[in-house]
């Protein structure tokens, strides 16, 4: 079981509602990392079976790559299971789909 800072990254993340998503340095502020959002994902490189984590995405609305591009596909198409759409740049609308819970 997780501990620490990556404890509270995975609490935020499971409570992700199906079809909002939430940024990674959303993420950090709700757990206190002013500017964190490089350790939410590091914390999401190792993050639990069965967790939404596809639900976390880039400021910019994006999918990121750095980590594991191979999984970007996957990402999107469950993101748009849930009614998440996606323009041409493959961007999603924060203002529409981010979730304020945290």
């Amino acid at each position: 079981m997780p501990s620490g800072v990556f404890a509270r990254v995975y609490e935020i993340v499971a409570q992700v509602p199906y079809g909002r998503v939430v940024t990674y340095g959303q993420i950090a502020r709700a757990i206190g990392l002013e500017r964190g959002a490089r350790v939410v994902g590091w914390a999401m490189r190792y993050c639990p079976e069965g967790l939404p984590w596809h639900r976390v995405v880039n400021a910019q609305g994006g999918i990121s790559l750095n980590n594991a591009p191979e999984t970007v596909p996957l990402q999107r198409a469950l993101l748009e299971s849930e009614g998440i759409h996606f323009d041409r740049t493959g961007h999603l609308d924060l203002s529409q789909y981010r979730w304020e819970g945290i």
